[in-house]
């Protein structure tokens, strides 16, 4: 079933076009306004169905993959992988995806769901004791031995970061006046990338911030282990260049859960680890950012598949300690005017 000539079919039509909604409450006084770009709107749940789709659809197009003969073989922490398995799922080829004991539960059901076969690696790299060095290395092996096996390589994919300079227009485009700030999470640099590019390309008064896991190589950083998944990692990506953030700032684990806290109890927004990062970053940079700027931050994915951990008070406690009180604010609550 080839991709037609005027976009893609059925489902994946619904790729991109996702909302964007103003954070009134997430900080209530604060001197700048803040706008969302819910990417948990997109069919497979997050914003990379746009890479996979990118990633994808002319070699779909062109037949150089063909249903029944060709093999789609790729490393993820659980999203990108949901978004491959939904366009082979639609397409009919066969996709193998490689992930680690981090991967959530619910990801690695959701991609077996949708037809995907699923590989966990278990070791670490000797030398940096993360899962990513693994999770590639089988990649390699996998795609050595499978004939007809194709990876897209979301790491060193310049269509990656292809998909996201749509991203970074449809943001503009729905602010009027345009924004002062974005927020990216980082992973695969392929958000980052595609949204600094088409700034700079247009030559936009556009400060980008990286955001970063504390414990992540991207920019330089010693890599060490970490609990929650979607941003940050073990080896700096192909598609990083120097340049491409103007701010970086970085986040811990304890950060995620309590943005993501946050971001429900003020917002009502249900949204996954990557999310709470940008959340916390936004408060690290509150007092630097001027009166009356506005600011888009890019929430990755929906949070129904961090409901064992993020958004499990055991886990947190188990993790962190008493930390409750960094999100159940009385004072917050009592401030909230009834609709």
């Amino acid at each position: 079933m080839p991709v037609p000539d005027d976009g893609p079919a059925g489902v994946l039509g619904t790729i991109g076009g996702t909302p964007l909604v103003e954070l009134a409450k997430l900080a209530p006084g604060r001197h700048f306004t803040t706008y969302a770009k819910l990417e948990a709107f997109n069919p497979g749940g997050s914003m990379k169905d746009r890479s996979a789709l990118e990633m994808l659809r002319e070699l779909i197009r062109d037949g150089t993959l063909v249903p029944g003969r060709s093999v789609v073989v790729e490393s993820s922490s659980g999203n990108l992988g949901i978004g491959l398995a939904q366009i082979c799922a639609y397409y009919g080829l066969r996709f193998i995806c490689v992930v680690d004991p981090r991967t959530n539960k619910q990801n690695i059901a959701v991609m077996r769901a949708l037809g995907a076969e699923v590989e966990v690696v278990h070791e670490t790299d000797p030398q940096t004791g993360e899962y990513l060095p693994v999770r590639i290395r089988r990649i390699s092996e996998l795609t050595a031995r499978i004939p007809g096996a194709y990876w897209p390589n979301q790491y060193a994919n310049p269509l990656n970061p292809q998909a996201h300079r749509r991203t970074m227009r449809e943001i503009l485009d729905a602010v009027p006046g345009g924004i002062d700030y974005l927020f990216c999470a980082t992973s695969s640099c392929g958000t980052l990338r595609g949204c600094a590019e088409y700034v700079r390309d247009l030559g936009l008064p556009v400060t980008v911030v990286a955001v970063d896991a504390r414990g992540s190589a991207i920019f330089g950083g010693v890599p060490t282990s970490r609990l929650i998944p979607g941003h940050g990692a073990a080896v700096r990506p192909a598609l990083y260049r120097d340049g491409l953030a103007d701010e970086v700032v970085h986040v811990t684990d304890l950060d995620c859960v309590v943005g993501c806290r946050r971001l429900a109890a003020r917002e009502a927004i249900l949204a996954g680890g990557s999310s709470g990062a940008l959340v916390a970053a936004l408060d690290q940079m509150a007092d630097r950012i001027p009166a009356g700027a506005r600011c888009a931050v890019v929430l990755p994915d929906r949070g129904e598949r961090y409901l064992d951990t993020i958004y499990n008070d055991e886990w947190a406690a188990r993790h962190f300690g008493d930390v409750s009180h960094l999100w159940k604010e009385k004072e917050f609550a009592m401030k909230v005017a009834p609709c």
